[in-house]
């Protein structure tokens, strides 16, 4: 393959934290030669959480683009524009955007660009003498850099995974097919905003009305997510910075405490299955067969009859109980994973002594490969930089981030401005402020 036809940027995978790097490089940086590659045919996020009346935990402008190229023709405004619903969309004065039109907003950007390629999926990647070389399902590629966004796997405790089918499965999962819950016993483990999601549809009869529903979670409550303004710096570039360059042990310690800064339950999601509880059981008067089992951890499951019998341990006295089910949904998060075509190349990448990659301040994963080829990863840095990494927020910014470090040069303007907390020892913090108003002048 000739070297005029060698990529500056490949990107393996094509979700949101990929798409928004190919929007920007197409809004900003035209000339720099770029594809993506995604294996599906069709662009959809979480196509299997995609059930009624679910939002995001993100404000609308925390789009692919707006925080660092707001006039970007790929702006989620101007997909409300292009679709002659902006008005309406004002009206309806949604607190958040739903999962459906956020999924159909990735699907229109992807669609719109010439460098996402889908049903294309890549095979193998190595490197030689002139950079990456990746296999596809159509033909080979050169790259000077590679980004990979392949998201992360569904994770099931071990105990579950032998049992894993039609009725033992991943709440990512349940929207592929088609169920029918009618008049069965159904118990979902894991108390986070997808176990809220799955609970809220099988108690309003989504799949069928069960026979019972029980909602089992390790967590001490069914907590909400924290949205408060100065829990919301967790998610700035400013923080984002002061914490990529603590000690692990600390990184460790903070992601610990602010759980619940990513990780609970929208408030108006509660304040929704609260009033459903109440509005069945209290004012209609019908027998409590859905029940909320806060601080139980699932130890076991296994074959039981027909069916299946979880067991949990309580959190305050170490009790076992166990609960017969016909149906054991986990919504138990996701754990990363590196895609199988990067096999030739993984035991190159640098690892920490959690097995978590090592990435750099502008997301370059750590390598004993050449400078001069840089291998980027995306959704791959909860434990380098933070809560924000794995979530929309900072989406844009990365992405900016990434491709300033690709181009050599200042392409996005990132200079933060001095925010209202201190992060860094003060001391350290007056220098960040000196060094922001030298630039500034």
């Amino acid at each position: 393959m000739s070297e005029r036809s060698t990529l500056d940027l490949a990107g393996v995978g094509a979700g949101p934290f990929n798409l928004s790097i190919a929007a920007l490089a197409d809004s900003r940086l035209p000339q720099l030669a770029t594809r993506f590659f995604e294996r599906r045919q069709a662009l959809s996020w979480h196509p299997g959480l995609m059930l009624p009346d679910t939002h995001l935990q993100t404000g609308f402008l925390k789009d692919l683009v707006t925080a660092v190229a707001p006039d970007s023709r790929h702006s989620f405004l101007n997909y409300l524009v292009s679709h002659r619903r902006f008005y309406r969309f004002l009206n309806a004065e949604l607190g958040s955007v739903s999962r459906a039109e956020f999924s159909d907003y990735l699907r229109w950007v992807g669609e719109r660009l010439e460098s996402v390629t889908l049903g294309q999926g890549v095979r193998e990647i190595d490197l030689d003498a002139h950079g990456f070389r990746l296999r596809t399902d159509s033909g080979d590629y050169r790259a000077r850099h590679l980004c990979l966004g392949t998201g992360k796997a569904p994770w099931m405790p071990e105990f579950a995974t032998a049992l894993r089918g039609a009725h033992c499965l991943h709440a990512s999962e349940i929207a592929h097919a088609r169920r029918d819950f009618s008049d069965l016993r159904v118990v979902v483990v894991g108390g986070g905003q997808s176990g809220a999601d799955v609970f809220l549809n099988a108690l309003r009869g989504h799949w069928g009305q069960p026979r019972s529903l029980d909602w089992i979670s390790r967590r001490r409550n069914f907590e909400p997510l924290d949205e408060t303004a100065f829990t919301n710096e967790y998610f700035t570039p400013g923080y984002t910075g002061a914490f990529h360059g603590l000690p692990r042990a600390v990184r460790e310690r903070e992601v610990a405490a602010q759980k619940l800064a990513s990780d609970g339950i929208t408030p108006a999601a509660l304040q929704t299955l609260y009033r459903e509880l109440y509005h069945r059981f209290d004012v209609l008067g019908e027998p409590r067969w859905a029940r909320l089992l806060p601080h139980r951890s699932a130890v076991a499951l296994a074959r039981q009859g027909a069916g299946m019998r979880l067991t949990t341990e309580h959190g305050l006295g170490g009790e076992r109980e166990r609960f017969d089910a016909d149906v054991v949904i986990f919504a138990t998060g996701f754990c990363s994973q590196l895609p199988a075509c990067l096999a030739p190349l993984t035991e190159r990448l640098a690892r920490d002594a959690q097995g978590d990659l090592v990435l750099g301040p502008h997301f370059e994963v750590a390598w004993d490969g050449p400078a001069a080829h840089r291998l980027y990863a995306v959704n791959a840095g909860r434990h380098s930089h933070g809560i924000a990494e794995p979530q929309l927020s900072l989406m844009a910014w990365r992405s900016a981030t990434i491709l300033n470090h690709v181009a050599g040069r200042e392409v996005f303007d990132l200079a933060d401005s001095d925010g209202p907390v201190a992060w860094h020892p003060l001391a350290a913090h007056r220098e960040v402020v000196e060094q922001r108003w030298a630039q500034a002048i």
